[in-house]
């Protein structure tokens, strides 16, 4: 059976390093916060390769395109994996993606935020597979985000017991 390391590696995909946030910038809160098999991941934003965050920054039907949007919340699925990997060793341990929360960061009258998230959750479903990938989602738009954010993604997952 192949890992979902192993298909990251097949689709030539990479994750970031783990996230590495600024000194100056202080979260009293757990990017991954495990209780027993059910992980619950805050929102998280893209990653460059390093580690450090990289946005996408700005709101979707301005700076950004539903295109660069939709790479974008893909890139933000990636870092997402890289910090669910530094917690819990490997990725085969997901036993299920239970749920996906996407808000983007969008002008008043835009309405395509469920085709940005789709590339969360696509890239979920091609690394994991349907059975395990598969996951209820919600995709909303918003007025801002943090440090102005284009989109920030939260999810739930249940891991194998141990």
């Amino acid at each position: 059976m192949t890992t979902p390391e192993q298909r990251l590696s097949e689709l030539g995909l990479e994750l970031p390093a783990p996230i590495k946030l600024p000194e100056t910038l202080h979260l009293p809160f757990a990017f991954i916060n495990i209780h027993g098999s059910r992980v619950f991941i805050s929102g998280h934003p893209k990653q460059l390769p390093d580690g450090t965050i990289g946005g996408p920054y700005g709101q979707v039907g301005a700076q950004l395109t539903t295109e660069d949007a939709q790479l974008a919340a893909r890139d933000v699925a990636l870092s997402m994996l890289a910090n669910l990997k530094a917690e819990i060793g490997e990725l085969s341990r997901v036993a299920g993606w239970l749920r996906v929360f996407g808000m983007v960061n969008s002008v008043p009258g835009y309405d395509l935020q469920h085709v940005v998230i789709n590339g969360f959750s696509d890239l979920i479903i091609e690394v994991f597979g349907p059975e395990i990938g598969r996951h209820a989602r919600s995709a909303i738009g918003v007025a801002g985000l943090p440090m102005n954010f284009a989109m920030e993604i939260e999810a739930e997952l249940q891991l194998y017991d141990n």
